[in-house]
């Protein structure tokens, strides 16, 4: 299988999209349980729910699975999160803290699946990043993302709908955060935080770099705004969708027309 898709725009943004794929190889599928092969902590629908927001974004999409490996974690396997119930390079339980694998890989398995997968996504990316810059001067990495809402394995409570995270303001101008913050915030019948339990995986982290004009900023939507309901079928919902599209569509139209004034900053 092709491990990433990309499509290449004219425009300052470029989306990443590392977990919407559904992409099972054959020698993955068959270690994975029954639990594991419903892939449950998909983000479900995010290529769907952003296409065609921003004409001229890039997009560089994973078509694996996270089950298969992780791209949006640390390729040394380094915890994101100390303290806190995650998932790892290649999960070994759901996010419900259940059991994936009818045989779990070993580290062999494991690097085999980071050269394959994992390395191939992400020099699709830092050429992405490093072409947009080339031509913009800047270069402003969307890191695109969702989650069901209610998962006590993994934080208290019901998570907001908009969930920010730019890794304690390090990651991007501040002038990114603060303008993403206030259309979410101001978005009628929608909560949102700034670095609450999501503050920017490791791909936001990586790959944000102000300081030489690449900026980036992870957005971790709940998955109630836009599926019928957080289970399978995990039918996306026209209606919900097209209210969110809207606040989607300001953010990153919002932040394309601040690139050039971005430029001068780096």
């Amino acid at each position: 299988m092709t491990p990433v898709e990309i499509i290449r725009g004219d425009g300052p943004i470029v989306l990443g999209l590392p977990h919407t794929g559904t992409g099972l190889p054959d020698d993955v599928m068959v270690r994975l349980n029954a639990r594991g092969r419903g892939l449950d902590d998909t983000d479900w629908h995010i290529h769907r729910l952003y296409d065609g927001l921003l004409p001229d974004a890039t997009t560089v999409r994973a078509t694996f699975h996270r089950y298969v490996i992780d791209a949006n974690r640390d390729p040394s396997g380094a915890n994101l999160y100390p303290g806190q119930n995650t998932t790892g390079l290649v999960p070994l339980t759901d996010f419900d803290g259940h059991d994936i694998w009818e045989t779990p890989p070993d580290s062999e398995e494991i690097e085999d699946r980071r050269q394959r997968f994992h390395a191939p996504y992400h020099a699709a990316l830092q050429a992405e990043l490093a072409r947009v810059r080339e031509r913009h001067g800047i270069a402003i990495l969307y890191d695109c993302h969702s989650i069901r809402s209610e998962i006590p394995f993994l934080f208290d409570g019901i998570l907001p709908d908009f969930n920010i995270g730019t890794n304690m303001g390090t990651t991007c101008d501040p002038r990114i955060e603060a303008a993403t913050r206030d259309i979410c915030s101001s978005a009628a019948g929608y909560s949102s935080t700034v670095n609450g339990r999501f503050k920017g995986g490791w791909t936001t982290r990586h790959y944000g770099h102000p300081e030489d004009g690449l900026h980036a900023i992870q957005m971790e939507l709940a998955q109630s705004t836009y599926l019928t309901q957080e289970t399978a079928p995990w039918t996306y919902d026209e209606a919900k969708a097209g209210r969110l599209r809207s606040h989607l569509r300001t953010i990153l139209t919002t932040l394309a027309k601040m690139a050039p004034e971005l430029k001068g900053a780096s």
